[in-house]
């Protein structure tokens, strides 16, 4: 289904049974122009047994509109303007990798409005991705080639083909362990919007710094990330951990940036762990 939140059309998908008394989720996917709903739906759809669970495609990524400013802020308005479609009072906030971001950012903006927190591969500042780079040019199992994975990190796409292309060049560096068929499938089933990702890591992501904000975050927050993943890479959860209040982190030993794929039987125990005690 559709939904106009702040005067563009989002692709949403709202799982459970609506009750007064069960609370809500809402959980941002990563990688904006390159991710939609399918992440955080298959991450946290088990979840909506016990609550409902708000997924969707950011402006600019997945089916939705890509009506422009693509800023963190506006995104995180969107959630609230979201929140607000729900009829939710407050709101459990998840995101992994990029969508952590959004997720801190609308837990700072929005603070009265999060019941908890949960955040997964992602970091509180920009500087991540110059040790991302170094860690796929060190790799002892993949060679990159270094054009492909500037371009994509640094926002230089051609078009969507390119895009996938690209993809392609460095979805084997995500993996705890290499699996062809499941790097060719996630290149098929992605949605491109080559001009979202280059706005994004050209000109939003070089502004990216939260540190000193992350002491404001005051809602029970559980922090996971595999062990080695090399994009966001444990230090990053380690600190953000270190900063908000009561945080709790868990390192996926298995996993690289996805230990809701690679360690799928720990991930939901933890998360409804956390859920349990904290909503």
């Amino acid at each position: 289904m559709f939904a106009t939140i702040n005067g563009v059309r989002l692709h949403v998908k709202l799982l459970g049974t609506e009750a007064p008394d069960k609370p809500v989720m809402i959980a941002h996917h990563g990688a904006p122009g390159l991710s939609s709903l399918a992440e955080p739906e298959a991450a946290f759809a088990r979840c909506a047994y016990d609550m409902q669970l708000l997924v969707f495609d950011a402006r600019g990524s997945g089916e939705s509109e890509g009506e422009p400013p693509f800023s963190h802020a506006q995104w995180a308005d969107d959630v609230e303007g979201l929140r607000v479609w729900t009829g939710a009072e407050k709101v459990v906030m998840a995101g992994g990798s990029y969508g952590g971001f959004i997720a801190m950012e609308y837990a700072i903006r929005y603070p009265e409005r999060v019941q908890a927190l949960i955040l997964r591969d992602t970091a509180a500042d920009n500087s991540y991705l110059e040790v991302a780079m170094e860690n796929a040019y060190n790799s002892s199992r993949v060679s990159v080639d270094r054009a492909k994975f500037e371009r994509i990190m640094n926002g230089m796409l051609k078009d969507d083909e390119d895009f996938a292309d690209c993809w392609r060049e460095i979805l084997p560096l995500y993996l705890h362990e290499y699996d062809p068929e499941l790097i060719e499938r996630r290149v098929r089933n992605a949605k491109y919007r080559y001009r979202t990702h280059n706005h994004v890591f050209s000109v939003v992501h070089k502004q990216y710094d939260i540190r000193d904000q992350l002491h404001k975050i005051r809602c029970p927050t559980l922090v996971l990330v595999g062990r080695s993943d090399w994009i966001t890479p444990v230090e990053y959860s380690e600190f953000i951990a270190e900063q908000i209040p009561g945080a709790k982190l868990v390192v996926f030993e298995k996993s690289g940036h996805s230990p809701q794929i690679e360690e799928p039987e720990k991930f939901q125990r933890v998360v409804r762990e956390f859920l349990v005690a904290n909503v």
